[in-house]
């Protein structure tokens, strides 16, 4: 590489790094979306489940889930040659909320997990991103032999804004995942050129 440009005569590209949170209720994937979407081994601050969480922590539709994240999964997914996530996936119970704030500075946006069976579980994330005017999309993750709901119903029983993307996705699944971290982005995206249009007179 000779004065910034590579031997093949290109010039060399500085990828822009974005943050992107993915929230959600405990227990409903974030772990799981961050680790499969990851490009780096991802860092996970899991701890084991125990007897003493039992009255705080609610399994109830995950009774096999035996770790929690304590403080936040990280990852990082190169979506082009200019454009690399950073991926901050939260804690999901209410005694480690007080982690979001931090995570949230300077964030882009947000993906909000949600499972239909427990779609209650979702509701403080999306009144989280709201009320701070960071821009999300939710990905409703179809674990097998949850009953299938379409996404309009989905927005419906969240009542969301027209403009929030609603996806369903396979958190296990590179491609799934990777997909709905498009779609944030495109959203955040969009909303931003929003704010920057002059106000009508």
């Amino acid at each position: 590489m000779v004065f910034g440009r590579s031997e093949r005569n290109k010039p060399v590209v500085e990828p822009v790094a974005l943050k992107i949170l993915v929230a959600g209720g405990f227990g409903v994937g974030k772990t799981t979306l961050v680790g499969a979407v990851s490009e780096i081994r991802p860092l996970r601050t899991e701890e084991e489940l125990s007897e003493v969480g039992r009255p705080v922590d609610d399994t109830g539709g995950v009774e096999s889930k035996r770790t929690t994240t304590v403080a936040m999964d990280f990852g990082r997914i190169t979506l082009r040659e200019d454009l690399v996530l950073y991926l901050f996936g939260t804690p999901g119970q209410d005694r480690f909320w007080f982690l979001w704030d931090e995570l949230a500075q300077g964030a882009l946006g947000a993906v909000v997990l949600a499972d239909t069976r427990r779609l209650e579980d979702c509701f403080a994330a999306v009144d989280y991103f709201e009320r701070r005017a960071i821009p999300f999309a939710i990905a409703v993750n179809c674990f097998e032999g949850a009953q299938q709901h379409p996404a309009d119903m989905v927005r419906e029983a969240l009542d969301l804004d027209g403009d929030v993307p609603v996806v369903l996705c396979d958190a296990r699944d590179r491609a799934s995942a990777k997909d709905v971290l498009i779609t944030v982005v495109e959203n955040a995206a969009k909303v931003a050129a929003g704010r920057r249009e002059p106000a009508a007179t």
